[in-house]
């Protein structure tokens, strides 16, 4: 087995990066059946706090810091919730960019990440990389360390424009450092599904970068805002149906992935031609 690893990033904060990775890592390990490991490298640990909620895990005694100093990768997963786990993240890890800074050579500086986390590659069908909104080591990393990229933003110009120097940075590393890396497809995520302006920069980011925007939109829905909080969960009820606003918002999650699914085939088949 050999993980597929996604970076999901954007150089913008609060534009639904973090719910994105989460909702796919957690959608993918109950929807799809495979077995998902999150990273969480963003030493504000947004996601790891989310994910914890989600499995109702009150303490975590080891995260990516922990790893990074005792080069143990495997000691430091947290199971969430049966196919889900965790590698989590914690302030302590701001450290990175120094630890980083020690090696000399340019790309054993950007290789620090994928040594750490090549164990996972072995034991999981896909990992997502949760990064800070930061042209950084922590990008470098996650970037070379990834197959590829998810890029989530909304439908401001300001996050736009996070996907524009994303999409730039990431040609960048692969022209600078050779590493394989693609963009799966970009993720809307819409402030307002009823203004035009949202829907005016939308068509924009169609016209510009085309069937790399995924098809299936993340409106603006209550209960994605209580996963935040609460943790994310589904409610089943015992005739076996889903509570509707439940599946309403997992479900978008569930056809983004059905797009990646598609994609990734599509490029793994043309890599092979």
């Amino acid at each position: 087995m050999a993980a597929t690893t996604y970076t999901v990033g954007n150089f913008k904060g609060g534009v639904g990066k973090t719910k994105s990775a989460t909702q796919l890592a957690y959608d993918n390990a109950k929807f799809k059946n495979r077995k998902t490991c999150l990273v969480d490298i963003d030493p504000q640990a947004n996601a790891t706090k989310i994910m914890a909620k989600t499995g109702n895990v009150r303490e975590i005694k080891s995260t990516i810091t922990d790893a990074l100093q005792s080069n143990d990768i495997l000691s430091c997963v947290v199971n969430i919730d049966g196919n889900l786990d965790l590698v989590a993240c914690d302030t302590r890890f701001r450290a990175f960019s120094k630890y980083v800074n020690s090696f000399d050579d340019e790309k054993e500086k950007i290789q620090v990440l994928a040594k750490l986390l090549a164990p996972l590659k072995e034991i999981y069908d896909d990992i997502f990389i949760d990064v800070p909104p930061t042209i950084s080591e922590y990008t470098d990393n996650a970037m070379a360390a990834s197959d590829y990229t998810i890029i989530a933003f909304q439908t401001t110009d300001e996050s736009f424009d996070g996907v524009k120097k994303y999409v730039g940075y990431q040609q960048y590393m692969v022209k600078t450092f050779g590493i394989k890396l693609q963009i799966i497809g970009i993720v809307a995520c819409m402030i307002d599904p009823d203004d035009v302006l949202d829907e005016d920069i939308l068509k924009e980011a169609k016209a510009l970068y085309g069937d790399n925007v995924f098809s299936n939109i993340v409106r603006f829905q209550k209960r994605l805002k209580r996963y935040s909080r609460e943790g994310i969960y589904i409610k089943k009820y015992k005739n076996g149906n889903y509570d509707q606003w439940d599946y309403q918002a997992h479900n978008v999650f569930i056809q983004i992935l059905n797009e990646m699914e598609a994609r990734r085939k599509f490029l793994e088949a043309r890599v092979r031609m």
